[in-house]
Order: C-alpha cells, then structure tokens, then sequence
C-alpha cells in the first residue's frame, strides 16, 4: 500500500513537473530524476508526450504576423496608461 501512494506521489510530482522540464528550468538532478519516472511509468510518460506534441502543434500553426496597427495601437495604449499613473 505504501508503494503505491509513493508511485502515486512520484507521478503528481512528475506531472506537475512536465512543464517546467519542457521549458528547461529544472535542475540537471531533478531533470534526470523526472526523466527516469518519465521512461518508467507510461501514463505519466503518455502525459509528457502529449504536451510536448501539442507545443509542437501550437509553435507550428500559432504563427500569425500581428499587425503593424495593432502593435501601434497597444503601445500608444501602454504610454497613454503610464502617463495617466505618473500624473496621480
């Protein structure tokens, strides 16, 4: 029963993890420790796969130019705001 709620414990870490593994902010240690369980339990390995695949999907098909306009529009915006804040 105990090994059970450590394997258990073990994939909510992993899980809760994927994130940070895929964004490469994790130490070499813990890397190697979340690859390990990774390669050794499937579902937890299925989970992984699926999220690398869907940032694969998203980088490839996300890639639309954002208008010259609109980034115009968002800064004036933004200094609009900032000077708005320094007059209080």
């Amino acid at each position: 029963m105990e090994d059970e709620s450590h394997n258990r414990n073990d994939c909510e870490e992993a899980i809760h993890k994927i994130y940070h593994f895929l964004d490469g902010e994790l130490t070499d240690e813990r890397r190697a420790q979340i690859e390990k369980h990774l390669d050794d339990c499937p579902p937890c390995g299925a989970a992984f796969d699926f999220e690398t695949e869907l940032r694969k999907v998203i980088a490839d098909h996300c890639r639309d130019r954002v208008p010259d306009s609109l980034k115009e529009k968002i800064a004036s915006r933004i200094n609009h705001e900032i000077a708005s804040d320094s007059k209080l």
